[in-house]
């Protein structure tokens, strides 16, 4: 059996202090406490399965944070969704619905202020109705002007960009709302749609989605235009997106073949995979950022009410117990 020297290439070290730079598996004596102690590093984070939804669906929409989340809107059993549910970190509890039930869509915003914008109705054309959520019921605002689907959002309650998305032809427009009205600002530059964004309207991403094919692009907004920077390691649509601009989470989602459970972080520059999520999915949505999120709906391949927590990368001390 190899011993600790074999393995590390030093013998186990007597230190009046712990070291300062340790690496994954170290061990040493700390002759001050008269402890042995180790070092251990999860560099990829991990992911673990949460309650269920209310309502098993799809091609729904997201916004809040890992422990206050909002799912909303979505397709099932062969019809378009208003519920709402909201999720406090450890279940789901049924809100308000929705004035129009929709599919295709996407949300931005906290779980007490958010938005639910533009998707598709149901058998009728694709909508550009806007409705704003207060935490306890929703209100129609300002419709955007080019009604679309299958597009991706980011921002807040009062400022926020709708991005992209499926229309006549495939979608790159992208509009900014002021708290007010919507805007048209500087275009993609590739049209996409089923894609997924991040960030705020002076800073933001979107990543992925369909062009037609599945997709490795991501695009960076400065507030004025869109930039293409470091691409996905594995291009796919239909995913869940969080995040800001330089610390992105893109979760599971479709390479164009089969259903994928890669999940990727973005550092400011470029992609690194981490830890898969344990059901590999697509049409889900997201809430939180890229240490600490929770993604939930979508299908599996069924419609599927699943949620899974990420839990940032882990650097830790720990001290072994002589009993």
């Amino acid at each position: 059996m190899a011993d600790y020297k074999s393995i590390h290439g030093t013998n186990l070290e007597t230190v009046s202090s712990d070291p300062s730079n340790p690496v994954n598996g170290q061990v040493w004596y700390n002759s001050t406490e008269q402890k042995l102690k180790g070092f251990t590093s999860n560099t990829a984070g991990s992911w673990a399965e949460g309650n269920n939804m209310g309502t098993a669906r799809y091609r729904l929409a997201g916004a809040g944070t890992q422990t206050a989340g909002l799912g909303f809107a979505g397709y099932a059993s062969s019809s378009s969704r208003n519920e709402s549910e909201e999720y406090n970190g450890t279940s789901w509890a049924e809100g308000s619905n929705l004035n129009t039930a929709r599919y295709a869509t996407s949300g931005v915003g906290l779980q007490t202020a958010a938005l639910c914008i533009s998707g598709r109705p149901g058998p009728s054309p694709t909508g550009a109705q806007v409705e704003s959520y207060d935490g306890s019921s929703w209100t129609e605002i300002a419709d955007v002007n080019t009604a679309r689907e299958a597009l991706s959002a980011l921002g807040l309650q009062t400022a926020a960009l709708a991005v992209g998305g499926a229309s006549t032809p495939d979608n790159s427009v992208v509009e900014q709302w002021n708290g007010t009205s919507w805007t048209e600002v500087g275009d993609l530059n590739t049209g996409r749609h089923n894609l997924a964004c991040a960030g705020i309207t002076t800073a933001g991403l979107a990543f992925g989605g369909s062009v037609p094919s599945a997709s490795a692009l991501n695009e960076s907004w400065n507030g004025s235009a869109w930039t293409e920077v470091g691409d996905f390691n594995t291009a796919r649509s239909e995913m869940a997106g969080v995040g800001t601009a330089t610390a992105a989470l893109a979760a599971a989602g479709h390479n164009g073949t089969a259903l994928v459970a890669i999940a990727e972080t973005f550092n400011g520059t470029s992609w690194s995979e981490g830890a898969d999520l344990n059901t590999a999915t697509h049409m889900c949505r997201g809430a939180g950022t890229s240490t600490a999120a929770v993604v939930f709906g979508g299908k599996n391949p069924s419609t599927t009410a699943n949620s899974e927590e990420f839990t940032a990368p882990v650097e830790t001390t720990v001290t072994f117990d002589a009993s």
